[in-house]
């Protein structure tokens, strides 16, 4: 094993027109589907994280390598603000490591430039599938074709301060609709005001795009279906951003300025907002901002239609083969390990999140906020609708500019018809690019 940390020096914008350039369907394999046990071979395997990441694939990398003595597996680890920038330099040029850690966001755009290897021929006997449930198994497939297998899960939900709401005195949110619940964040704001602490019932959930996917799932639709065709109409967009119109302007959730104020920390970590919507493995991350004498709770957000499937869960990390890899049975090897043996789960527990194979996530020792998780997670089961498409070329951006554009509205500097129109013609630019 061979630990190597590599830093980038090229535009990824030069390198994202290379890519583009490159092909328009998943690599076939390039060698037998199977490894033979005699052949010493090398691949090669990348990640981000931190240091405390990188030491944990080292012991599991070395576990790895004892168990396939003829693998051997060279390490490149980076951290996430240049891992891809250097992936996609290295797509441009075919030269993507043997197994890639891969990212929901960027799968599309990897697998459509035919930069990673159609996977099917290793599912279910190289790479064991059966304890990965199947909408977790889906969230790897491109226009039918399995190109990442994901490591790990999480899924959208709510949390709320209780050492803040006993405090001022209201009892926590347990389930409802959209209004009620901005209702009852209203109610949070008033008796925080008039206990003369400073807090408020969360930040203005219009401002999150993951919170109008869910209500487009509730209804039946989605952000983009398969082909990259938006789910919704200017008229959708805006009864969202208006449902919480009365909320800005009564002052029920936080003023803007304040949410700009405490950066990086959110409203929530910063006791400053009650509940906050967003992904269930934040917990930890909350937990340490806040400090010692909080206590947080993690239950499902609103829902506003009977029986809607809102909710599904998100691959957090997936594996991927590259296209290029001379050695596709060993990568799946590989991958097989990280994603499903006992002695992956033990030594990660949930440092890459909530583990998606069932074998890793019995041996993974939860703590506390983890063990929340899991349960959580369990109690949605009902909720839980098939993955969407994988995300859009380009989705990065327009997630961005919604952010922006919630902001703008809280600020007072737009209505609701203007950021309607300034999402819909960058919407327009990503998919007509």
């Amino acid at each position: 094993m061979r630990l190597n940390r590599r830093a980038a020096a090229v535009s990824a914008g030069v390198a994202i027109a290379a890519i583009a350039l490159a092909g328009c369907s998943s690599g076939e394999p390039t060698t037998e589907a199977t490894l033979d046990p005699d052949e010493e071979v090398s691949i090669s395997f990348s990640f981000w994280g931190n240091d405390v990441r990188a030491e944990l694939y080292n012991e599991a990398i070395a576990a790895f390598e004892e168990e396939h003595s003829n693998i051997d597996v060279e390490v490149l680890f980076l951290s996430p603000i240049d891992y891809w920038e250097k992936r996609q330099i290295e797509a441009a040029g075919k030269g993507l490591p043997d197994v890639v850690t891969m990212d929901l966001a960027y799968l599309r755009q990897y697998s459509q430039s035919g930069s990673l290897l159609d996977l099917e021929p290793y599912l279910g006997t190289t790479i064991q599938t059966d304890g990965i449930e199947e909408q977790v198994l889906g969230a790897g497939a491109v226009d039918g074709v399995t190109t990442a297998v994901p490591l790990s899960t999480n899924s959208w939900g709510m949390f709320l301060n209780t050492t803040v709401l006993d405090e001022i005195g209201v009892e926590p949110f347990t389930e409802g609709t959209w209004d009620e619940y901005y209702e009852w964040m209203a109610d949070v704001s008033a008796a925080a005001a008039e206990a003369g602490v400073e807090a408020w019932g969360g930040v203005d959930p219009t401002t999150r795009f993951t919170n109008f996917e869910l209500q487009l799932r509730a209804e039946g639709s989605q952000l983009f279906d398969d082909e990259g065709e938006p789910g919704f109409d200017e008229e959708r967009l805006a009864e969202f951003w208006e449902s919480a119109a009365a909320a800005r302007e009564e002052g029920a959730v936080v003023p803007q300025q304040r949410v700009a104020e405490i950066q990086p920390l959110t409203a929530f970590d910063s006791a400053i907002g009650a509940s906050d919507t967003t992904w269930d493995n934040s917990g930890s991350g909350f937990l340490g901002n806040l400090g010692e004498g909080y206590e947080i709770e993690l239950l499902a957000p609103p829902l506003s239609v009977d029986g809607g499937k809102d909710l599904y869960l998100k691959a957090s990390q997936m594996y991927s083969i590259a296209a290029n890899s001379e050695h596709p049975a060993a990568a799946a090897t590989l991958i097989d390990f990280l994603v499903n043996s006992p002695e992956s789960g033990e030594i990660f527990g949930t440092n890459r999140g909530l583990p998606a194979s069932k074998t890793a996530r019995d041996a993974a020792e939860l703590d506390e906020v983890s063990q929340q998780i899991a349960e959580y997670e369990a109690s949605i089961a009902d909720r839980l609708g098939d993955a969407p498409p994988v995300p859009i070329v380009g989705y990065g951006s327009l997630h961005e500019k919604f952010r922006q554009l919630g902001e703008e509205l809280n600020f007072g500097t737009l209505t609701v018809d203007q950021a309607v129109d300034q999402f819909f013609s960058e919407m327009d630019v990503v998919l007509n690019q």
